[in-house]
């Protein structure tokens, strides 16, 4: 079967868009990365408007990337807070690539301004933390020129 034959309606890539391939989605998973779990917190650090986080929140939950806690301070009502899920956490690596992606590519840095706004770090040895793709069997890929795709067996025709 020939990549222009295979259904995208199946494809992994297009699959994880529908979850997290919107930017406000991205940035609160951030955030949810480094701590902030609480809504106001969120909106506040975010610069999302109430109803669009509201409806980003919904969806991680109910795609199981986030969880919903309650919680109350004194003398407040009960609201919630937003903790990755096991399967959130799975999505380190990615945020990590765009992270460094950005760091290299993003533009937005002032010239001589010594390097990127953030670091993220290795708790143990203080070294920059990197997002590797490599083979199952350890073997470092640095370019797409040496993997090749193919379709598993599992892939449905695309419609004619």
């Amino acid at each position: 079967m020939d990549w222009l034959d295979f259904d995208t309606a199946d494809c992994s890539i297009q699959k994880t868009l529908d979850v997290i391939g919107e930017k406000w989605t991205v940035l609160i998973l951030r955030e949810a990365f480094n701590g902030v779990r609480r809504f106001d917190q969120i909106r506040d650090h975010v610069g999302v408007s109430d109803p669009v986080l509201s409806d980003r929140l919904r969806k991680l939950v109910t795609a199981g990337v986030l969880t919903a806690k309650a919680y109350r301070e004194v003398g407040q009502r009960a609201r919630k807070e937003y903790l990755l899920t096991d399967k959130g956490l799975d999505l380190y690596p990615v945020m990590i690539s765009l992270l460094r992606w950005g760091d290299r590519h993003g533009g937005g840095q002032d010239v001589g301004s010594g390097g990127p706004p953030l670091e993220v770090l290795h708790r143990d040895c203080g070294q920059p933390v990197t997002a590797v793709v490599e083979c199952a069997a350890g073997h470092p890929i640095s370019s797409p020129r040496e993997s090749v795709t193919r379709m598993s067996g599992a892939e449905r025709p695309r419609a004619s």
